[in-house]
């Protein structure tokens, strides 16, 4: 997989070394190189994941025929074997030329088809091995995403106004990355290790944990009316999964301290001028 955007058009496809004058092979170039020459039966996918531009992709027109051969600068031609396969994942096709277009497959996902699963499942993935590995940890994130992720969504697009609009697949993202500040202490190094003590103290903080990070993504974005109705609607939530929040104030006003294990006024974290 690359990004053909991330590097120069010498980079991806190859240039003469002006140095040495001496033809240097693209990374490109060496995917495919190096795929033809396989001999197994093993399939091929060479993957393009950034945008698509006139500049590159046009370089491609003989690899998109029927032809199937990478053609190089340096004279070289690399013939594509009947186990490759190219496919680009883009944003847009808004300035793919029709001639680019009308040679591949297209497969369009929209969101709202999509949904917002993929997501989470790909985040549950990149959960530290050790926290990953506590079924009950993994249980009960899973509980509370299906409870309340698409629910809480539909609150905040139909219910809460908002001051900037914000699109699902962010404010699901900003709650990943609460969540992850939180468990960044779980991920092990070479020196540092995670212990068991450690994990069992994390069983216990995991729902306030998830409650702060999705009371400040979900409903992070809504003005003062808002806070009040999201306040009453996690309120409720949290009693069926017998999660206990501080009673006085609302939710926004309380951090939760996994170093103290208790959720602490935002004023009590300020020090005294």
């Amino acid at each position: 997989m690359l990004n053909p955007k991330s590097i120069t058009m010498g980079q991806l496809y190859g240039f003469v070394d002006p140095g040495t004058q001496e033809w240097k092979d693209g990374v490109l170039a060496k995917l495919v190189n190096e795929a033809s020459k396989d001999e197994s039966p093993d399939l091929h996918w060479i993957m393009f994941d950034g945008p698509v531009d006139a500049l590159w992709i046009e370089n491609m027109n003989t690899v998109l025929d029927d032809n199937k051969k990478l053609c190089l600068n340096s004279g070289q031609i690399i013939q594509l074997t009947p186990r490759m396969t190219m496919m680009f994942e883009v944003e847009d096709l808004a300035v793919a030329s029709p001639a680019t277009v009308s040679r591949c497959g297209m497969v369009y996902m929209e969101p709202q088809s999509l949904t917002i699963w993929p997501y989470v499942k790909s985040w549950m993935n990149t959960i530290p091995e050790k926290v990953a590995a506590n079924k009950f940890i993994m249980n009960t994130l899973n509980q509370l995403w299906e409870d309340m992720l698409e629910d809480g969504l539909f609150l905040l697009k139909k219910q809460l106004p908002e001051i900037v609009k914000t699109v699902e697949n962010n404010t699901t993202q900003s709650c990943f990355r609460i969540l992850d500040c939180f468990l960044a202490k779980y991920h092990e190094t070479e020196i540092k290790k995670v212990t068991a003590d450690q994990i069992e103290l994390l069983t216990q903080q995991i729902k306030n944990i998830f409650i702060f990070a999705f009371t400040w993504s979900i409903g992070g974005t809504t003005d003062l009316v808002g806070r009040n109705r999201f306040d009453k609607w996690i309120r409720e939530r949290c009693v069926k999964h017998h999660i206990v929040l501080p009673e006085t104030e609302q939710v926004y006003d309380w951090y939760f301290n996994d170093q103290n294990n208790t959720w602490v006024s935002w004023y009590e974290t300020i020090p005294e001028y």
